[in-house]
């Protein structure tokens, strides 16, 4: 059966396990109960103690996505405790997530053992790592820089003048390419960078627009991918997105011949 305050009881349990000491407030022996008062742990997470109250006791259902937000970061949530946190919450885990995106350096052994074309795509669809393979295949990947002087997968498709020649059906592939980042970041709409690499591209691209526009959602499952290389001609590949375990924010793309 399940319990009927299960979140509350959660998060009662983290503030009874947070040291004083490490959020500077002073540990004196007038505590009586473990951990943080409950006073304490509503200012260190922005909100008012009454409603922290209100959602430890159980007392309301209608806690927000930036509620829940707050409170993972003012308690100091690991990526698991906050996933469990927003599953008990109702909410769908957001994908965006401090902290959770490796250094980029790290990612390199991993895709230099694949002998296809791999790249890893973070929650913006960045492109953070990818092998000599994929290189060759995009051709140098001539990604104009956006505003973090990033290689963005959908810039490339939508800005790029090789890329138009390079994906054989651009227009249907690039149509499908905006409605699979739809629904890949269905989680991120409080994301400001986000929201600012679809405003660049819509006014960038008046194919992006049209498509984003459209409201077309379709899951990024993979499937045949061709295209019409300059050096190498036609190319038929099926492609393969996996999540990485440790980071749910990456996605592995590979593209076996």
């Amino acid at each position: 059966m399940t319990k009927p305050n299960e979140l509350g009881d959660f998060i009662r349990s983290v503030r009874e396990r947070l040291r004083p000491e490490d959020f500077d407030l002073p540990s004196g022996p007038r505590r009586r109960t473990p951990g943080l008062r409950r006073e304490e742990a509503a200012v260190l997470c922005g909100i008012s103690p009454t409603w922290f109250t209100w959602i430890e006791q159980g007392r309301t259902t209608g806690i927000s996505h930036m509620s829940l937000m707050a409170m993972a970061r003012g308690l100091r949530l690991s990526r698991s405790e906050r996933a469990y946190l927003f599953t008990l919450a109702g909410h769908v885990v957001p994908a965006s997530v401090d902290g959770d995106i490796p250094d980029i350096h790290a990612l390199a052994p991993l895709v230099g053992v694949i002998r296809a074309p791999a790249y890893v795509l973070d929650h913006h669809w960045e492109i953070v790592a990818w092998n000599s393979e994929a290189d060759d295949l995009f051709d140098g990947w001539p990604v104009p820089s956006g505003p973090e002087g990033g290689r963005n997968l959908l810039r490339y498709a939508f800005t790029s003048p090789q890329a138009r020649a390079l994906i054989d059906d651009w227009p249907e592939r690039s149509r499908r390419l905006v409605a699979e980042f739809r629904a890949d970041t269905a989680s991120l709409r409080d994301d400001l960078l986000l929201q600012s690499v679809i405003d660049d591209l819509c006014a960038e691209s008046l194919a992006f627009a049209a498509a984003w526009h459209s409201q077309e959602v379709l899951a990024r499952e993979g499937g045949t991918r061709r295209f019409l290389h300059p050096r190498h001609g036609r190319l038929v590949f099926e492609q393969f997105t996996l999540r990485l375990a440790n980071f749910p924010n990456l996605k592995l793309i590979t593209l076996v011949p």
